[in-house]
C-alpha cells in the first residue's frame, strides 16, 4: 500500500463558520440565507438557522464580553506587505495600543492584518472577527482573539458593540459598506460619541467630495453628518481625535 501523502497545509483549506475543513462547500451560510430555493425547503431550513444565529450571538458575546476599549480598524484584504498602506496599517496598530486601546479588525490579509501585526508587535490585544467567503479564508497570524463568523449580520453587532471608534484605512467595497453602516449608526443615534476617522487624505478625496457637493447640497445629509469623519494622513493626529473624544466623553459623564 502506497503511503498516505500528507496534504498541502493550504490546499481546499476552506473556513465554514468556526470549522476547518479540507473540503469546498457550495455557497456560504449567508448566501444560502439569502437566496430563495425553488423548492421551498426554506420553510423547514429557515426556522433552524434562528439556532446557528443565535449561537454566532451567544459566541461572540461570551469571547468579547471582557474586552478592554478598543477601536476597529477596516481596509482592504488585497493589500501587500510591501505598500505604503501596509505599513501605515502597523504603525497605526502600535500607535493604538500605545493610548491603550486593543486593536479588533476583520481577521483577514492586507489591511486587517497590517493594524493587528502592528498591535501584537507592541503587547497590545489584537481581535480578529472573521467572515466565511468563498476566498480570504483564513484569519491572520496575528490575531491572539478571533472568532469566524457565518453570517455579516451577527459579525457586524460584534464590531458596533464591543468598539469605541472607527478607523478606515483604503479598502474597497466591505471597507464602504462598514464606513457607511457606521455612519448611519452614528447618524441616527444608534451608537454615541464614536469616532470615525479615513486615512488617506488622497485616497478619499473623491468620495468626501461627493459627499459634501451631492448629497449635503441637495439636502439629503446635514453638514454635521459629515463633520462627524477626521479625514487625515497624519496617524498622531488620527489617534489624539479618538482619545479627545473619548476623553470629552468622561468629562461630560462625571458632570452628568
Amino acid at each position: 500500500m502506497a503511503p498516505k501523502q500528507t496534504p498541502s497545509p493550504e490546499k481546499n483549506r476552506n473556513l465554514v463558520g468556526p470549522v476547518l475543513q479540507r473540503r469546498q462547500t457550495e455557497g456560504t451560510f449567508d448566501q444560502r440565507l439569502l437566496e430563495m430555493r425553488a423548492d421551498h425547503n426554506w420553510k423547514h431550513a429557515d426556522p433552524w438557522r434562528v439556532l446557528r444565529i443565535q449561537s454566532e450571538f451567544v459566541a461572540g458575546f461570551d469571547a468579547l464580553h471582557e474586552m478592554p476599549k478598543a477601536v476597529t480598524v477596516f481596509g482592504s484584504a488585497r493589500i501587500k506587505e510591501d505598500h505604503p498602506y501596509y505599513k501605515a496599517g502597523v504603525e497605526l496598530g502600535e500607535k493604538l495600543v500605545a493610548a491603550d486601546y486593543a486593536v479588533v479588525t476583520g481577521g483577514g490579509p492586507g489591511l486587517m492584518e497590517a493594524p493587528n501585526k502592528g498591535a501584537s508587535e507592541a503587547n497590545g490585544l489584537s481581535v480578529g472577527l472573521g467572515i466565511e467567503l468563498p476566498h480570504e479564508q483564513h484569519l491572520n497570524p496575528y490575531v491572539d482573539l478571533g472568532l469566524n463568523f457565518r453570517y455579516f449580520f451577527a459579525r457586524k453587532t460584534m464590531f458596533l458593540k464591543y468598539s469605541q471608534a472607527f478607523v478606515c484605512l483604503p479598502g474597497g467595497f466591505g471597507t464602504l459598506d462598514e464606513l457607511f453602516e457606521v455612519l448611519c449608526m452614528v447618524q441616527t443615534g444608534k451608537v454615541t460619541n464614536f469616532p470615525i476617522v479615513l486615512i488617506g487624505t488622497e485616497f478619499w478625496a473623491g468620495l468626501v467630495d461627493w459627499i459634501r457637493h451631492r448629497l449635503v447640497e441637495e439636502g439629503m445629509i446635514d453638514e454635521k453628518d459629515v463633520d462627524r469623519m477626521l479625514v487625515t494622513d497624519d496617524l498622531d493626529q488620527a489617534v489624539k481625535f479618538i482619545v479627545d473624544a473619548h476623553a470629552g466623553l468622561d468629562v461630560a459623564r462625571r458632570h452628568n
